[in-house]
């Protein structure tokens, strides 16, 4: 999703074809980007194996142009016309034939050693492609990412980058050596046949192209409609398995398939007009390419029977019309190809291109923590400004103090969170630790910084060991087991026949709730920040569940300071002090004991949720 301040940046532009919906980068702005992984200034290698492969390809088109000549006098050494004797006769053609083979080997030869030297190149700017794609989505702010489709998303990468690759390989070795192949045999058949034979090969050829371009062209609007049916399909596959839980409660699997199935049948459509345009394609090509070598040869079979050509010049012409006709043939796929690449990494640059909303200042220094007290003066903030959430919250916490933040649904408690992390930045006033505003430090250094148990700890699909060293990747492995010990998890994960090793399944649904929260919490502990965020850190669980995890909750605030948010009160009585939202700004703040005494809003509120738990029990 674009920021609302965001405007289309030099070089793209909104196209309803976009398969994505998002800006897509014009085709000279694509090949400008792509064109200096060929030679990248900081690689002499690539570019020894550019010039390389160049070189290789040179000498295959040579080889090529020439074989023909092999073949002529074979034929007539063969057919009597250029021998001395029999003897001669027979051991010319031999000779003849085998430097026809040798030629064709040499061609064939030449050319895979030019993509064998060119394999790296192209290998590694598809990997540089990639790499700055995983870093630019990661760079990007919660706004974009909430608001987009994983499935699309990586569906856009997936063809953008493959197409690196791919375009780095027939910009070089495509059209230059097609329009060098095709001017020396034009001189040829001009320098020893007529020039009328130039003239019919330059009209086929023109001929051919204008078709080709033409036709490939109408193709792109349908092969875009086919990508963004595709994009869809992917995006429903992928949203329907990342929730299977959920479409199994409700029994929705029909729905779900039905679903899919809509959207593969508008790829389906679209796939079929594709190959209908393809096969029109094809056959208009082999049309215009027939009809010109049906010309030229019957230039040629005239001028035998005159008695002005040879059988060997009649087989020769043909051999350079087959000659032609296969580079020509390739231009049709390669153009096609090029067309669809170009797309692709259209929508990728397009994607790349998009500014991330939230990014470090030019002057940005790294975040230096002397004591840990974090300070909201006068903060205002809305995800929709015409919806403002915050407005004008102001609190401080002290060095080692833990602070909760309560309130109803909707008060902007999660918001706050949010805003410390930088994952938005303020519309108003500012956020400070130790001083520093957090707009003016780099966004690495906070985030290292800030520890966070979340409500919900989503997990990778690896090991326990990993999820917890995930804190602190360097740490050695008594470190991990520490941390689990602290958080009350060492024992449960000995228990495991895999114990560490044991692996959590997709975003760790092997394990329970507490079991997840009590990871999130070893891992923080691993981290070991100044200042850390309990972000509803048990409000998903049970009452017993909740007891246990409260040790470890104290465990990591040892030492730190603390932010804790909450929806159930009874977790934060032990606070320091307690900041009560409502309607986006601070209601009252106080410990728990002055808090009740007052009875303001959170006594109100104490009172609710005791009488909730007094109707449960």
């Amino acid at each position: 999703m674009r920021s609302d301040a965001y405007s289309s940046p030099a070089g793209l532009s909104k196209s309803a074809d976009s398969a994505a919906g998002e800006p897509t980068a014009t085709d000279p702005a694509v090949i400008a980007r792509v064109a200096p992984y060929l030679w990248p200034k900081d690689a002499p290698e690539i570019r020894i194996r550019v010039v390389l492969a160049l070189t290789a390809l040179i000498v295959a088109k040579l080889v090529a142009v020439g074989t023909p000549f092999f073949y002529k006098e074979a034929v007539d050494a063969l057919a009597g016309d250029g021998g001395d004797g029999p003897r001669m006769l027979a051991l010319g053609a031999v000779g003849l034939t085998v430097a026809y083979g040798v030629a064709r080997i040499l061609t064939v030869g030449f050319q895979q050693l030019r993509d064998a030297v060119f394999a790296r190149v192209g290998q590694r700017a598809l990997r540089a492609v990639a790499l700055q794609t995983f870093q630019h989505i990661h760079a990007m702010s919660l706004r974009y990412h909430i608001t987009r489709k994983t499935g699309g998303l990586s569906r856009i990468m997936e063809r953008g980058v493959k197409g690196v690759s791919f375009l780095l390989r027939f910009i070089l070795f495509s059209i230059g050596p097609l329009v060098l192949e095709l001017a020396l045999v034009g001189i040829v058949l001009a320098t020893l046949f007529s020039v009328w034979y130039l003239v019919v090969v330059g009209v086929t050829i023109v001929a051919y192209v204008a078709f080709t371009f033409k036709v490939t062209e109408w193709r792109v609007t349908i092969r875009r409609e086919m990508n963004r049916q595709d994009t869809d399909a992917n995006q429903k596959a992928i949203d329907s398995l990342l929730n299977f839980e959920t479409v199994k409660y409700f029994g929705a699997e029909n729905r779900e398939a039905e679903r899919y199935d809509s959207a593969m049948a508008g790829y389906e459509d679209a796939a079929i007009r594709t190959s209908y345009s393809l096969a029109f394609l094809n056959f208009g090509q082999s049309l215009i390419i027939s009809a010109g070598l049906i010309a030229v040869m019957v230039m040629a079979a005239l001028g035998v029977q005159k008695g002005t050509l040879t059988v060997g010049d009649f087989v020769m012409v043909n051999a350079y019309m087959i000659q032609i006709t296969m580079p020509l043939n390739m231009l049709g796929m390669v153009y096609r190809e090029i067309r669809q690449s170009l797309v692709d990494m259209g929508e990728l640059f397009g994607l790349l291109d998009q500014p991330a909303e939230i990014s470090d200042a030019p002057d940005a220094g790294a975040l230096r923590v002397t004591e840990g007290a974090v300070s909201f003066d006068n903060v205002a903030f809305g995800y929709d400004p015409e919806r403002p959430i915050l407005k004008g919250v102001s609190f401080s916490i002290q060095p080692g103090e833990t602070l909760a933040i309560v309130g109803p649904s909707g008060a902007g408690k999660s918001t706050i969170g949010r805003l410390l992390f930088r994952f938005y930045d303020v519309s108003g006033g500012a956020i400070r630790i130790d001083g520093q505003d957090l707009r003016s430090v780099t966004q690495d250094s906070l985030h290292a910084t800030i520890g966070i148990v979340p409500q919900d700890t989503v997990l990778f699909n690896d090991t326990l060991f990993y999820n917890i060293a995930y804190g602190r990747p360097e740490a050695t492995r008594e470190e991990v087991y520490a941390a689990a010990r602290a958080a009350h998890l060492h024992a449960f994960i000995a228990d495991l026949p895999d114990g560490y090793d044991t692996q959590v399944g997709e975003r760790g649904l092997k394990l329970s709730g507490g079991e997840k929260q009590r990871v999130g919490i070893a891992r923080t502990l691993l981290k070991n920040p100044p200042i850390v965020l309990l972000d509803e850190a048990t409000s998903a669980l049970d009452t017993a569940t909740e007891r246990d995890i409260q040790d470890s909750l104290r465990a990591i605030g040892e030492g730190r300071t603390v932010i804790t948010i909450a929806h159930r009160l009874s977790t934060v009585v032990e606070a320091d002090r307690i900041v009560v939202l409502e309607d986006g700004t601070v209601a009252e703040q106080g410990t728990h004991a002055d808090l009740l005494a007052q009875g303001g809003r959170y006594a109100t509120l104490w009172e609710a949720q005791a009488r909730q738990g007094r109707d449960e029990a």
